[in-house]
């Protein structure tokens, strides 16, 4: 192997900022709304750095929040274990009283005749396709009984998203640096994607992969996909791949998930931008909106064209007489979210892309109700980007729900009020005040395709509120309260700051939620302010304590219990020094304003992506890129095999010793 340096990429995930629109941005909302409003006490609501109280126009606290109907058990007696205190440990540390197991760490054999993991990274391209990937993120677990009740806790298809890869850590030394190496570019598309694996729990408690299951795939950033809804065959999607512009290849940047209603997976394309380049002059709108790059593409794909063709889709380039000639057209192709079936290996996975092209974090569906359309929610995880809805044009009905529901409605951008109150502003060339400002602004869609292509030109256009990096959203079980982590921006100016924020920059980030209201409209607050200890506003109590201070909140999902799972994503300084020590999860009670740190995870981790069992007796959460950014001769963390060195992102199996609830 070459011992080369590897080339110096650029894998922290922030996308550069692209939006440049005179929208308002959240912080000038929350400082106007938030000057006015008086800080409870007590009830729901912490005050300062912690949970916020509730205006007359805000959301109301459910009045069966603390025991919702979905709930195994009272939330009473939830939230009972002792806290765990931050850490810089290079493991697992969580409450006295449960346990631990890592499954599936990168690199595991999944397909039956998949090669064995190599501690050196030797593993080839056609390895990695048959192993785990790497950088596991958002995920879900599909009881092996689904078809039929779907309340088996020991047997399931756990689906796990692969965000994306750190070539010093995949490749031996490092890689082969510059220009990049075909096979080397091949296995960082392999590990991309997602992995479907059949696991079952054993007598002994332990969880095993059932390697030879016909349910165990690897889809990748090569795998043949579909697309479909408005922008399918829509001359921006033509590409020497495809011509017609209906079909393309892999999925990449998987971030978040979502769970449709009819028991599929949807897999989420965020940060994809930064894998293309274009040396054009001009770029279009819907690549230079999205930040796709005019010198180099992130991880330098495209320089490995010359040893093989097919790598040429990288570079985004007029290089032919037309678009069904090169690849100009290949970053249309991505933006979008996927449907995956897990329980047909065989099916195609498919892009829907009525539900917006733009650096989709994840996606939630609020209750499905019979008779009435569906309803679904992705946040845009950028720098001042937008918090989306989806309102599909059919109706839900249970017994013939499916994918064609995701192909045919309206897409909505939030504008956030001053007041508390809330607009969810359509994105749609047929709409009068839309089109009226379209005109306005100069800008001109050929039709609905080419503004869902341009997602976030359209909410630009619509007038939506500029946030702060949305990320994982959760809908209450019981109340249908939507809430959403705004994971941190330290692009807002001092000038911004004010009495409810008087932070220079929102580095710590926080957490909003809102309630629907009739006729598009909602209501909103502050859930939680994210920060050190006792960090206050002037005037009022500091709140956070040992138990719970934290920042940068990304990860989030509700249990049936109605307990909220939070987990951070601190990097840089943040992370390696200060007072918050390595990313954790903690879990919150809303009906009872109660916050404590469950897990701490490894060195240099992120702490992403979690799930239960239906019984809520077995919790799978997912830790990715423990070490990040060491190597290729030293690392940082020796997570989780000590002896191997080489640091692995996996998944850890959480369980009582007692056997019971989780969150007890």
């Amino acid at each position: 192997m070459s011992t080369k340096p590897s080339p110096q990429y650029d894998i922290s995930g922030i996308e550069p900022l692209s939006n440049h629109s005179a929208n308002p941005e959240f912080a000038d909302v929350l400082q106007r709304h938030l000057a006015r409003r008086q800080f409870l006490k007590g009830g729901v609501a912490l005050a300062a750095a912690g949970f916020f109280g509730l205006s007359s126009s805000g959301c109301q606290p459910s009045k069966v929040a603390s025991g919702v109907s979905h709930a195994l058990v009272d939330t009473k007696s939830l939230l009972g274990f002792e806290a765990i205190s931050t850490n810089r440990f290079d493991d697992i540390t969580v409450p006295e009283g449960y346990q631990t197991q890592v499954i599936l760490p990168w690199g595991t054999p999944l397909l039956a005749n998949a090669a064995s993991y190599q501690a050196d990274a030797s593993n080839t391209a056609a390895d990695q396709a048959g192993q785990i990937g790497s950088h596991h993120d958002g995920m879900h677990f599909f009881p092996i009984d689904l078809a039929s009740g779907g309340d088996n806790s020991a047997e399931g298809l756990l689906v796990i998203n692969h965000e994306y890869c750190d070539p010093g850590i995949l490749h031996s030394f490092g890689g082969a640096g510059l220009p990049r190496q075909a096979d080397e570019v091949h296995k960082e598309l392999a590990a991309h994607g997602v992995s479907v694996a059949h696991i079952q729990r054993q007598t002994d408690g332990k969880w095993q992969l059932l390697q030879q299951s016909r349910y165990n795939r690897r889809i990748t950033g090569s795998t043949p996909m579909q697309l479909t809804g408005p922008v399918r065959g829509h001359s921006k999607l033509r590409t020497a791949y495809s011509p017609d512009g209906t079909a393309t290849r892999g999925t990449l940047n998987n971030c978040a998930h979502g769970v449709t209603p009819w028991g599929t997976y949807l897999t989420c394309e965020e940060n994809w931008a930064g894998l293309f380049v274009n040396y054009d002059a001009a770029l279009p709108p819907e690549q230079r909106r999205y930040g796709v790059r005019n010198e180099h593409s992130i991880m330098h794909w495209e320089t490995a064209a010359r040893q093989d063709v097919s790598l040429q889709r990288f570079n985004a380039s007029t290089v032919a007489a037309s678009a069904t000639e090169d690849f100009r057209n290949e970053p249309n192709n991505f933006g979008w979210i996927v449907e995956i079936d897990p329980f047909n290996p065989d099916s195609t996975p498919v892009k829907h892309t009525a539900l917006g092209r733009f650096a989709h974090e994840g996606i939630i569906f609020a209750k499905a109700e019979a008779g009435k359309p569906l309803v679904a929610y992705s946040g845009d995880d950028a720098r001042f980007e937008y918090i989306y809805k989806f309102v599909s044009s059919k109706p839900y009905q249970p017994e013939t729900a499916g994918p064609h529901l995701l192909d045919s409605g309206t897409l909505y951008a939030a504008r956030f009020n001053d007041d508390g109150s809330g607009e969810w502003l359509p994105l749609d060339i047929n709409d009068a005040d839309f089109a009226a400002k379209a005109t306005a602004a100069g800008v001109h869609f050929t039709d609905q395709a080419d503004l869902l292509i341009n997602t976030r030109r359209a909410a630009d256009i619509a007038g939506a509120t500029k946030m702060d990096r949305p990320e994982w959203g959760a809908v209450h079980p019981d109340s249908n309260e939507v809430y959403f982590t705004l994971t941190n921006n330290t692009e807002r100016h001092s000038s911004q700051r004010n009495a409810a924020n008087p932070r220079a920059n929102n580095s710590n980030g926080h957490i909003i939620r809102w309630r629907e209201q009739s006729d598009n409209r909602f209501n909103w607050d502050i859930f939680l302010l994210s920060g050190d200890v006792y960090t206050s506003t002037p005037g009022q109590p500091m709140m956070l304590d040992d138990s719970n201070h934290h920042a940068s909140p990304d990860g989030l999902w509700f249990d049936r219990n109605g307990l909220l799972w939070i987990q951070t994503d601190m990097s840089g300084s943040q992370l390696h020094s200060g007072p918050f020590g390595n990313n954790q999860m903690l879990v919150a009670d809303p009906g009872r304003s109660l916050l404590k740190r469950f897990l701490v995870g490894p060195v240099g981790c992120e702490v992403t992506g979690v799930v239960m069992t239906p019984d809520c007796r077995t919790m799978f959460v997912n830790i990715q890129h423990p070490g990040e950014g060491s190597g290729p001769y030293s690392f940082s963390s020796t997570w989780p095999d000590r002896r191997a060195r080489r640091p692995r992102s996996a998944t850890v199996v959480i369980t009582r010793k007692d056997g019971g609830i989780i969150g007890s």
